[in-house]
């Protein structure tokens, strides 16, 4: 590297940081939330038995399942306007990313759901609870146990995945990573240090995810 690389690496680090850490990390983080509150319902929707809810929900996934998260956030950016609906950036960003979300996750909330032995839902029953007071009380504090690698695989790669918000104009890190470039002309340099930084951050996350999971772990062996 020059010393006129080293120098862009060094004035750079911060504004990318900052970036990320005042827009990357928050919009990854309020999708997910949102996202895990659509997928719980939709989880429940695809196993409560109602066929018009199980429909609806299946139709949900099919879509966001089936098309690229690029595409659908060109359509509510882009798109929405020419039927006069304009949304800035950011919300486009979380409504994005919270459908996509929702929609990955509840497959995973389900199948967790579906993990649990049928005699905890009779056992539930035996004392007299509801389906919706087993669920509460019973089902889901078991299932949340058994989603949580899977899910917090997702939120690691959701955090990747806001890199895709710079193509709708949303001013995260590597939105911000582009924009130095366009001044300083250093492509390779810049993007490898956005990079850097996207593992630095999913670095951490992977820890935090391994001492989840070892403390989720240690309390069910209890």
């Amino acid at each position: 590297m020059t010393d006129r690389q080293i120098q862009i690496v060094i004035d750079s680090f911060w504004p990318l940081l900052k970036a990320g850490l005042m827009y990357t990390l928050p919009l990854a983080l309020a999708s997910f939330v949102l996202g895990l509150i659509v997928a719980v319902l939709t989880a429940l929707a695809r196993t409560s038995g109602i066929r018009i809810l199980d429909f609806i929900a299946q139709f949900y996934i099919w879509i966001i399942r089936g098309t690229p998260l690029l595409v659908q956030l060109f359509i509510i950016f882009y798109g929405l306007p020419t039927v006069g609906i304009i949304l800035p950036p950011f919300v486009a960003a979380l409504i994005g990313f919270t459908l996509s979300v929702g929609a990955y996750g509840s497959e995973i909330v389900r199948a967790a759901i579906q993990s649990i032995p049928k005699g905890q839902w009779e056992a539930a029953y035996s004392i007299g609870m509801t389906r919706g007071q087993a669920l509460k009380r019973v089902i889901l504090p078991q299932a949340a146990r058994v989603s949580v690698p899977p899910l917090s695989n997702s939120f690691i790669s959701l955090v990747k995945d806001t890199s895709l918000a710079s193509s709708i104009t949303y001013i995260e890190m590597f939105r911000q990573s582009q924009q130095i470039v366009a001044r300083t002309y250093e492509a390779l340099v810049l993007y490898t240090e956005a990079a850097v930084i996207y593992l630095m951050f999913t670095s951490v996350l992977f820890i935090l995810q391994g001492w989840l999971e070892k403390r989720l772990s240690r309390f069910s062996a209890q």
